[in-house]
């Protein structure tokens, strides 16, 4: 069972209304890998997004920064939006991340949970979907090809070229999926592993997907041992459950009512918020060992090999998200691989 975190470079105004400002919040990112990796896990996930609320619209550039600090933890993005980026250009720079960090970069992709690269690079909303699979089957072509013979409809034709550098080792590529079976059926039908992100109701409502996702590799040909499948979760680890739940509200909430505002969502409640971090619930938040229990559980419901808590959710307070990452590395995880 592979641990690790992801993070989104939130610089969501605290409930105080103060913001960290982008630079301060890319280097405390910086920190938290350098702390991930001193404490044992194993992967660590910045996002990619173009909002005034997260410092990480090139999170390639800040993965390549912390692969200069560490040595041993894999690095990916989480997601690349593939569907408004160039295949050929997302290859390249997770190939040299690969490279200048002696084969430690994944590559994460998906269509992204906001929309505001689409106008920002051009490309129309009318093509989600398809502009999607379009670009991942693209991505795979230039994975699996040093020269690249493509067309398609939403970029301009490549005819018998070399696509450079080249990583040492198959660049490891995954889809990440919110809820949506066709997404699980696109990645599985192609052998794609998933990554599910879980960040509302209860986990048990994903395993038709998880199950899905294993039932379309078998039918299309591949082993589902061999194509992993991982998970994606908001939560927090403090010494007790109460400090836990105490100290991760006031953010929490304050993150999600800002983006709930955006969709229609009415605002976090302290009773939804106590509902979410129930044993069935999405949060996995407490102290080790009630972590450990959740994350365990969602291993034997969903069957995923890897876990990835994301405790930046808003704007905490940088000291107690590193006490969150020492105590999910030093304590969490011996007891989830026992």
């Amino acid at each position: 069972m592979e641990l690790g975190l992801t993070s989104f470079a939130e610089t969501i105004p605290n409930i105080s209304g103060e913001v960290v400002g982008h630079g301060e919040r890319l280097r405390q990112v910086l920190e938290e890998i350098e702390l991930a990796e001193k404490v044992g896990l194993d992967v660590y996930g910045l996002g990619e997004h173009h909002r005034p609320d997260f410092a990480s619209s090139a999170p390639a550039v800040a993965l390549a920064a912390a692969a200069g600090r560490t040595s041993k933890i894999r690095l990916f993005p989480a997601v690349s939006i593939l569907s408004t980026d160039d295949p050929v250009r997302v290859f390249q720079e997770y190939a040299t991340l690969d490279l200048v960090s002696s084969g430690r970069a994944e590559l994460l992709v998906g269509r992204g949970s906001f929309i505001e690269s689409f106008p920002l690079f051009g490309y129309s909303l009318d093509d989600y979907n398809e502009i999607f699979a379009e670009k991942l089957d693209l991505l795979l072509e230039i994975r699996d090809n040093e020269r690249v013979s493509w067309s398609g409809r939403f970029r301009s034709p490549i005819e018998d070229t070399g696509i450079y550098p080249r990583p040492e080792r198959p660049l490891p590529i995954r889809v990440a999926v919110g809820g949506t079976p066709q997404s699980i059926i696109r990645a599985a039908t192609r052998g794609l592993p998933v990554a599910l992100a879980i960040i509302g109701g209860s986990p048990d409502r994903f395993r038709v997907l998880a199950d899905l996702h294993r039932k379309t590799l078998v039918e299309s040909g591949y082993d589902p041992e061999e194509v992993p499948l991982s998970v994606h979760g908001h939560g927090f680890v403090a010494d007790s459950t109460e400090q836990a739940a105490e100290e991760f509200y006031p953010s929490y909430a304050a993150a999600m009512t800002r983006i709930g505002r955006e969709r229609g969502w009415d605002p976090m409640t302290r009773e939804q918020y106590d509902m979410l971090r129930q044993p069935d619930g999405s949060l996995v938040l407490g102290d080790p060992k009630t972590v450990a229990a959740k994350i365990v559980r969602w291993r034997e419901v969903l069957g995923v090999n890897r876990f990835e808590l994301h405790v930046s959710v808003g704007t905490l307070p940088h000291e107690k998200v590193l006490r969150s990452i020492e105590l999910l590395g030093n304590e969490v995880a011996p007891l989830v691989r026992e």
